[in-house]
């Protein structure tokens, strides 16, 4: 294992996209998709097998519209995903409802789905839904705006979208007879890789990335293991395994990152990377008995925390509301058929808060997929099919869609332009096809460059590159986690949610980093002047809690003794005099000045990240 570096190594040269490369289809590394894409095909065809069977196949296809409930929460412990579900299959059935009563007012047709698209965004975002967010309650909530109602009421139409929303709940429930954990399994697993990569990479440029990726992944497995746990969870054996092979694992994580540092908690490990990670995901519920770390934040903790200007989901509530204004004032002005597409469409490429690269390529693939769909749809929609053969038609492209969506968008999008509009014919010859395809790809377009024109006039280097302000608060967690750390309280209610929110902070640090170097010319230029304080800020915040952790694990008297090792003499002051100073230099208020009193195993890190903004001015 190599000597760490005080030096802060820059990653590999991160080049900017050219427009041509933003065309490129790329297809991404393909994951283990079949059985999502099966539950998916299942939660499709159910329903209008069902309206099939009942002689009345545009049930079925109103119904198919809460198979789309499906799509969320596949990830998640079955207690946390039942109740998630079922609020996402009621909110489905709801907004396709009021969509139905806003269709005689115009004004209601455009301000409804304006209001859902903000409150969504918003709401996904805050509270980490997870892909589709918000565009689906969105679409819903247009389609139900334009869906032809004859013979059924609105409240028929509700009730049938939630009994589409039921069969998915049960679909996706299913599992749990199964693998009851299956969640949190393939969580912990996910952990032990992505800390086998960190290991395996310590001394190259890859090494600030992994350890970010696993830190990342460590604190979604206790996230799942614990924040997304009912509180009777305590009582399960499985789970309590779970949280113990984690928690080893942790351990081991923090002795890596200590291990590379002179004078640190280990200065060498025996053994291979991969055999000790194993073995950390190995262990008996018997030594299980520990505070286990809080998890990401809580409702209420998560929502607080973005309701500021500053924030991706306030940011991103903000430009989706603005381009669903415009995109519906101008589809109704122009007099545009169905404007909901041209507003879904300037939703889908804003609603997920992504830096202008990613936008801009997500816009493109819509684009272009879209325009390949039309084609198509166009052959399938001349073909007049209906009855069984619509129902297979559907299942299928539900299928493809699951199975393709994350290796490549923009061949996803290809079909699924092809299935809503087939599901909007609901098996009837369309009057004029030529007409419905120009219409289509016209309102794509617009929505699209409404989107792309919202992101950029509102994307001043302050928000497109909010790395100082995650500095800030980074530098201001690590500063409230010292006071617990040299006491060696680390297990009260207090101490755990300071260094949970350092945690947060360090891994909130890094996303803003990766937003940046997405942003434009300028604002990249500008993140990548900054990567040397991102990354010293980052090695000190997991240094804290690699300390906080070793003491943990020691015994009372053991760690008591350790912890007043840690700060001689008035090494703690002088930290946190430092740490303020850093503070007023991230501003370019101040220079800071390096005491020769820091805690030997925080110097290296105090200095480089000193001498980083000391560089800057």
């Amino acid at each position: 294992m190599s000597t760490w570096s005080p030096e802060p190594q820059l990653p590999p040269p991160l080049k900017r996209p050219s427009f041509l490369q933003s065309l490129q289809f790329i297809l991404r590394p393909l994951p283990r998709r079949w059985p999502w894409a099966a539950r998916a095909a299942l939660c499709m065809g159910v329903p209008l097998a069902c309206g099939l069977a009942i002689g009345d196949l545009r049930a079925g296809v109103i119904a198919s519209l809460g198979a789309f409930t499906s799509l969320y929460g596949g990830d998640r412990p079955y207690h946390n995903r039942a109740i998630l579900l079922a609020i996402v299959a009621l909110a489905f059935s709801l907004l396709v409802c009021f969509g139905v009563c806003a269709r005689p007012s115009v004004l209601a047709s455009v301000a409804l789905p304006v209001v859902v698209a903000v409150s969504s965004t918003f709401l996904c975002n805050a509270l980490n839904i997870g892909p589709p967010g918000a565009y689906m309650f969105v679409l819903a909530c247009a389609v139900g705006s334009a869906l032809p109602t004859e013979p059924f009421t609105a409240w028929q139409i509700g009730l049938l979208v939630l009994s589409g929303g039921a069969v998915s709940w049960c679909v996706q429930m299913a599992g749990v007879l199964f693998r009851p954990r299956g969640p949190e399994s393939d969580a912990l697993n996910a952990a032990v890789a992505a800390t086998v990569q960190f290991v395996q990479s310590i001394g190259t440029q890859r090494e600030d990335y992994t350890r970010h990726a696993a830190a990342l992944s460590l604190y979604d497995a206790w996230t799942k293991l614990v924040a997304l746990q009912p509180k009777s969870s305590s009582q399960s054996p499985a789970l309590n395994q779970f949280r113990a092979s984690n928690r080893e694992l942790h351990r081991l994580f923090v002795r890596y990152i200590t291990a590379v540092h002179p004078g640190g908690a280990a200065d060498s490990i025996d053994g291979r990377p991969a055999s000790l990670v194993a073995e950390a995901g190995a262990q008996d519920p018997a030594n299980a008995v520990f505070e286990a770390p809080l998890g990401r934040y809580g409702i209420r903790e998560s929502i607080c925390e973005s309701m500021t200007w500053s924030s991706i989901a306030a940011l991103a509530a903000v430009r989706v509301g603005l381009a669903a204004t415009f995109a519906g004032v101008i589809s109704v002005a122009t007099g545009l058929e169905r404007a909901y597409w041209m507003v879904a469409a300037s939703v889908l490429v804003l609603h997920q808060g992504l830096d202008w690269t990613r936008t801009f390529q997500r816009s493109v693939e819509r684009v272009v997929g879209t325009f390949v769909g039309l084609g198509f749809a166009g052959t399938l929609l001349s073909l007049h099919f209906g009855g069984a053969y619509l129902v297979a038609v559907l299942t299928v492209l539900q299928f493809v869609i699951e199975m393709v969506v994350v290796r490549s968008y923009a061949l996803a999008v290809v079909f699924i332009t092809a299935m809503a509009l087939v599901i909007a014919s609901g098996g009837y010859a369309v009057r004029d096809l030529g007409h419905l395809l120009w219409v289509r790809g016209l309102d794509t377009v617009l929505g699209c460059l409404i989107g792309l024109g919202v992101h950029v006039f509102t994307a001043p280097r302050s928000l497109a590159v909010p790395i100082p302000r995650q500095i800030l608060r980074t530098l201001a967690a690590a500063e409230a986690v010292l006071p617990f750390l040299k006491t060696c309280d680390l297990t009260s209610a207090s101490a755990r949610r300071t260094r949970r929110d350092l945690q947060h902070r360090a891994i909130a640090l890094f996303q803003a980093f990766e937003l940046g170097v997405g942003a434009s010319a300028t604002g990249r230029r500008y993140a990548e002047h900054l990567w040397p304080s991102v990354v010293a800020t980052q090695r000190l915040a997991y240094r804290i809690l690699g300390a906080c952790w070793s003491l943990e694990d020691a015994g009372h008297e053991e760690a008591i003794a350790k912890a007043a090792a840690l700060f001689p003499g008035s090494s703690f002051d002088q930290t946190r005099r430092l740490l303020a100073d850093l503070r007023e230099a991230v501003q370019g208020a101040k220079k800071p000045e390096i005491s020769s009193e820091l805690p030997p195993f925080l110097q290296c890190d105090l200095k480089s990240l000193a001498e980083s903004f000391a560089a800057r001015q």
